[in-house]
Parts: structure tokens; sequence; C-alpha cells
């Protein structure tokens, strides 16, 4: 990788451009934090409701495509599936989501949204509303649109998504 050099410090690896310290330059590093920050902050107008960001979002995604197969929510969420399937257990649980074989395919299931899963969204939407307006008075609704623009190209970059295994 040209312009980068290894840096060894402590017993472990660093890529970085020379000149910088370690991490301040990996993307990944960056994202991923930046994700748990602003997760955080949604996390805690949440909390009152009883769910989580990533609950939040999957009740979202049914609300808005209907019901989906397991495989089929894990792609929209660009999430592995047995990721997902930890944070379905809870809304499952909870009455939230129900699941239902797929009858052309024994091995799928199907998510469906719960008319108690409905309500919570609801209630939940106005803390989720409360984040998105804070987070956008503290960083700015321009550049908030733009982060998103962006991210939102990140996902869409065929260049950068993972490769299935080859069999």
């Amino acid at each position: 990788m040209e312009g980068y050099a290894p840096n060894v410090k402590e017993g472990y690896w660093t890529m970085s451009r020379k000149g910088l310290s370690p991490g301040q330059d990996c993307n990944c590093f960056a994202v991923r934090s930046a994700a748990r920050h602003v997760t955080q902050f949604y996390d805690q107008f949440l909390a009152p409701i009883g769910l989580r960001t990533s609950q939040f979002s999957i009740l979202s995604k049914l609300n808005r495509l209907g019901p989906l197969t397991i495989n089929a929510l894990a792609k929209e969420m660009v999430m592995d599936r047995t990721t997902l399937g930890r944070n379905i257990q809870p809304l499952e649980r909870d009455g939230l989501i129900r699941t239902e074989q797929v009858a052309s395919d024994l091995r799928a299931k199907e998510l469906y949204l719960t008319k108690a899963g409905k309500k919570r969204l609801q209630e939940a939407f106005s803390g989720w509303s409360r984040a998105q307006a804070q987070f956008e008075k503290s960083f700015g609704a321009d550049r908030s649109a733009e982060l998103r623009a962006l991210l939102g190209a990140v996902v869409a970059d065929k260049s950068t998504a993972v490769q299935p295994a080859a069999r």
C-alpha cells in the first residue's frame, strides 16, 4: 500500500500513513467509532420505551417493508444473519414480532410485526424523533444529510461489499 508504513507498538502491528497516528486514518475504525457513538446517543432516547436502536430499526423495516424472511431482513439491514437472530430474540419474546415457517421453503422463517410491535414502534418514534432533532441541531441539518448520503454511498458501493464464499 503506497504511502503506508507498518508501525510496531506495544507488541501489535498497526498500519498508518506516514506522519499520522495509528487509527487516525483507518476508515473502518472511524466508521465503527462513529456508529457506536451515534447508537449510544439514540439508545438513551429509546431506553424509556424499552428498545435499543437495533431493535427500533428492525421494527421500522418490518413496518415499512412488511413480512420478510430472516435472510432478506439481514440483507436489508446490511447485517450478519446470526447477529440479526440475536437481535430478534427479545423482540419475539416480548411479542413485538412473530416468526412463521415459509410454506414454500421449510428451512426459511418469515418475520411479522405484531400489533404490540406496531404500538411499541409508535411509542418509540417520539424518542427517535427527539434524538434525530437533537443530533441535527448539534451536528447541523445540512451536515447530517450529507453524512447520510455519504454513508448510503458506502453501502451502495459494490466494490467494498463482502463477496460470498466460494463453495
